[in-house]
C-alpha cells in the first residue's frame, strides 16, 4: 500500500495526461488484432489519499466500456484478449483551486494474450499510470467540476488510449499482432472493399433530371 500511494505521489507530480477524443477518426492500426475477452479484475485495489469512494464493480463497469469502445473498432483476423488489474485511484475531491485540488490518477497492469497460441504476449504485466485530461474543466482540479461518475470515465478512456499507444509499440519492437506485414494485408483489404462499395453506392444515388 505505500508503494502504491507513492506512486501516485509521483504520478501526479510528473505523468502526461492523453487525448482519448480520438474515436471518430480511423484507429491506429494493430495488424491482425481483434478484440476478444475484455477482462478487467480488482483484487489489490487501493484508493488512493484525498479520494472519493468508488466501488470496485464500478471501476470494471467503466474500464470495460472504454476498452470496448476502443478495441472493437479492430477486426483483424486473429482473437487478443486484455487483461487488466486495477491497483489504485485517486478521484479528486474538491480543493482550494490551483493550489491544493489534487488530480484524479489511476494506476493498472495489463496483459495481452494470443487466443491461437493460447500464451501471454507479454510475461510480465505492463503497468500504466494516468491521469485526468486537462481541460477548462479540469484546470480548477476535477473535483470542484466533475461527479465522480464523470472523472471515471475521464480516467478509463485515457486508460485505454494508453493501453493502445503501448499495444501500437510492442507491435513496432516486438512483431505483435502479425507486425506491419498484417497493418499491409489489413489496409489493401481496407481497400479492395472501398473499391468493392463505391459501384453500390454510386447504383443508389437518384439519377439526375432527362433532358427535356
Amino acid at each position: 500500500m505505500t508503494r502504491i500511494f507513492a506512486l501516485f505521489c509521483l504520478v501526479i507530480s510528473v505523468a502526461a495526461c492523453t487525448n482519448p477524443n480520438d474515436l471518430d477518426e480511423a484507429p491506429a492500426p494493430l495488424g491482425d488484432f481483434a478484440l476478444g475477452h475484455n477482462v478487467v479484475v480488482t483484487p489489490n485495489i487501493t484508493k488512493g489519499p484525498a479520494s472519493r469512494d468508488a466501488s470496485d464493480e464500478e471501476w470494471i463497469a467503466a474500464m470495460k466500456q472504454a476498452v470496448d469502445e476502443r478495441f472493437s473498432r479492430y477486426d483483424g483476423d486473429k482473437l487478443y484478449h486484455l487483461g487488466i488489474s486495477i491497483e489504485g485511484y485517486v478521484l479528486a475531491v474538491p480543493g482550494v483551486p490551483l493550489v491544493a485540488s489534487p488530480k484524479s490518477a489511476l494506476i493498472f497492469n495489463v496483459t495481452a494474450w494470443d487466443d491461437a497460441a493460447g500464451k501471454k504476449l507479454n510475461d510480465k504485466p505492463e503497468q500504466i499510470t494516468v491521469i485526468e485530461s486537462f481541460s477548462g474543466e479540469t484546470v480548477l482540479g476535477s473535483g470542484l467540476t466533475q461527479s465522480k461518475e464523470e472523472q471515471m470515465r475521464n480516467l478509463s478512456r485515457n486508460a485505454a488510449k494508453l493501453i493502445q499507444n503501448w499495444l501500437v509499440r510492442q507491435k513496432y519492437q516486438e512483431d505483435w499482432f502479425g507486425g506491419t506485414d498484417a497493418d499491409k494485408v489489413m489496409a489493401a483489404r481496407s481497400k479492395a472493399a472501398a473499391r468493392a462499395a463505391a459501384p453500390a453506392v454510386a447504383a443508389t444515388e437518384p439519377a439526375g433530371d432527362a433532358e427535356s
